[in-house]
């Protein structure tokens, strides 16, 4: 968190693009798999492999000693974990799945871009992230570049299935603000514990639903898959959400849609006057965001938190013996006043208006 704000920036903007771009691999990879594999069950198999990929991870990282710099998950975290399992890996897939079985693919693939808006919308109003105007034409535009990616001549219908799928899309923006409340602990254990825990409860109603378990190389396919485009692009969303808050990398990840049109058109699609209108709005609101200067006098209330952390402009304070940097320990932080450009970060989060 430097006097420039660049280390807010230049961290989060490249964190949340690269997780963008892994998640939007996964609905064209996904299509392939989605011929032979039931859906439930294949949200299940993703989420596995993304849990045991990255326990994996963890595994080799603890063995070579790798893992210390990263503040653990604490008590007081559990519940904020429950929550962000519940919402984002159990009750939005599900919700997803009855409601695309309920209507058009169509007016699915339309309505899932309310994740974002429902992302942005509750980090603003109710985590109360600081907005200004260039923000939101940003973010507006780059919502708009989905809607009209998505667009296939018909709105939106107002079924059952509709209702569903936004009660999805409200369950994710839910995960993705909440999931900012862990952001200072391990990203790799938050994403494992998580793709684990969704991945056995997903598989389990697939086997409810009577829905078989496909051959091994189907299911490994499927976990490489999760581990990638789930697993490693949660970790990055995590890390994103330390530098940037939930309402702009929710924005950079609604990116999501187009970079993985741009990969179906690598596969052999064919490039559409939708896709370039998309690529327009969705640059002009990347350009929006990645000029934003957030600048203002504001005070530090003294906090005492961990999170993995160099000795900067925050982090002044005295260690007995020799240290590395970065490192994670139980730290506080004495109350100052200050001016400088920067973005809701960890130790940036009052309320916007100022």
């Amino acid at each position: 968190m430097s006097m420039d704000g660049s280390s807010s920036r230049i961290p989060g903007v490249p964190l949340a693009l690269a997780s963008a771009i892994l998640f939007g691999a996964t609905a064209p990879l996904s299509k392939a798999l989605l011929a032979s594999i039931d859906p439930q069950m294949l949200a299940g198999l993703l989420y596995l492999g993304a849990g045991l990929g990255l326990a994996g991870v963890h595994l080799i990282r603890r063995a070579l000693g790798q893992s210390a710099s990263e503040a653990p998950l604490r008590q007081h975290d559990i519940p904020w974990l429950m929550a962000v399992i519940f919402f984002g890996g159990i009750l939005g897939p599900l919700l997803m799945m009855l409601g695309l079985d309920r209507t058009s693919a169509a007016s699915g693939s339309l309505l899932l871009n309310l994740e974002s808006l429902a992302t942005m919308t509750i980090a603003w109003l109710v985590f109360r992230e600081n907005v200004d105007r260039r923000l939101l034409l940003g973010a507006l535009a780059i919502v708009l570049g989905a809607v009209v990616l998505s667009w296939e001549g018909q709105g939106a219908a107002l079924d059952i299935g509709a209702a569903l799928i936004v009660g999805a899309c409200l369950c994710w923006g839910i995960d993705n603000n909440l999931t900012r409340k862990l952001s200072s602990a391990d990203p790799i254990i938050i994403a494992a514990v998580k793709g684990l825990v969704a991945g056995a409860v997903n598989i389990g109603i697939g086997f409810w639903r009577n829905a078989a378990l496909p051959s091994l190389p189907l299911s490994g396919s499927a976990a490489l898959l999760g581990f990638f485009a789930i697993g490693v692009s949660l970790v990055l969303f995590v890390l994103a959400l330390r530098y940037l808050g939930a309402a702009r990398t929710g924005a950079y990840f609604s990116l999501a849609p187009f970079i993985g049109t741009l990969i179906a058109v690598a596969l052999g699609e064919p490039i559409t006057l939708k896709l370039g209108a998309a690529a327009l709005l969705m640059g002009l609101g990347l350009w929006l965001h990645l000029t934003e200067r957030h600048e203002h006098e504001h005070v530090h209330e003294a906090v005492l938190h961990e999170h993995r952390h160099v000795h900067d402009e925050h982090h002044q304070h005295h260690h007995e013996g020799p240290i590395t940097e970065p490192h994670s320990h139980w730290h506080e932080h004495k109350p100052m006043r200050h001016k400088h450009p920067h973005y809701p970060d960890l130790h940036h989060r009052h309320e916007h208006g100022h």
